[in-house]
């Protein structure tokens, strides 16, 4: 079990229709220390924890950043939507074995559909600060292009030349000229760019359906190993 602790909302700003970041700091100022993939636990006013992975790398501050999607219906998140900054809420953490060592320098791929790119992108910008220059590639899964977020991190990774970010629309418009389908899809041609089946490591964030058929996919056609395959689910 995590610490318990009083965190205030420093910045909350919309990502897409549905999806908010939330930027939240310590109340205390001590440095959020986390591992890469992990997540927190909100307490709503009732009592009841609701988790969500860490968007950010961990950096030392004691800040730390949530993407949050608005569900019909869902009471805490409507309520984190509406939020203003600073507001202070009890927070619980960090847990979580999902996660990757920033420098661990096998090929990685990363399977995130929605709100699960977040512990992803904590990943990635974790391996990267460090200066890592293992083979990663991104295949994030979305409905439209409406919502596709974290763009401008997308561009930025873009300049690596180990980092590679495929995205695909299960409802793309005509106009779309990227992937399209569900990430299941494609997951053999983008795992095949990163060659050496033998070391390259899958992590895998979203619903429980993605998760499983990908990891069935991922352990049965594909034959990696089973250690090599991470998941997380978050319904």
């Amino acid at each position: 079990m995590g610490a318990r602790f009083e965190v205030e909302l420093a910045s909350s700003h919309a990502l897409s229709p549905s999806v908010k970041s939330l930027v939240f700091r310590r109340c205390d100022g001590e440095p959020m220390q986390f591992a890469p993939g992990q997540f927190v636990n909100l307490l709503t006013s009732t009592g009841d924890k609701r988790s969500y992975s860490i968007a950010s790398a961990p950096d030392g501050g004691s800040s730390f950043e949530l993407a949050v999607t608005r569900v019909e219906g869902g009471l805490f998140s409507n309520e984190l939507h509406q939020l203003e900054p600073g507001s202070r809420l009890t927070a619980v953490g960090p847990e979580g074995l999902f996660t990757r060592k920033a420098e661990d320098e096998r090929p990685s791929l990363f399977v995130g559909t929605g709100t699960g790119v977040a512990p992803l992108r904590s990943m990635i910008a974790a391996a990267l600060a460090t200066g890592s220059q293992a083979p990663m590639r991104l295949l994030f899964g979305v409905r439209t292009e409406a919502d596709v977020f974290y763009e401008s991190d997308y561009r930025s990774w873009a300049q690596q030349a180990n980092v590679k970010v495929q995205v695909t629309l299960s409802r793309a418009s005509n106009d779309w000229s990227g992937r399209r389908g569900y990430v299941q899809h494609h997951l053999e041609e983008v795992l095949s760019e990163l060659g050496q089946p033998d070391v390259v490591q899958v992590y895998i964030c979203g619903l429980t359906k993605m998760v499983a058929e990908v990891k069935e996919l991922a352990r049965g056609k594909l034959a990696l190993p089973r250690r090599h395959v991470h998941v997380e689910r978050f319904d």
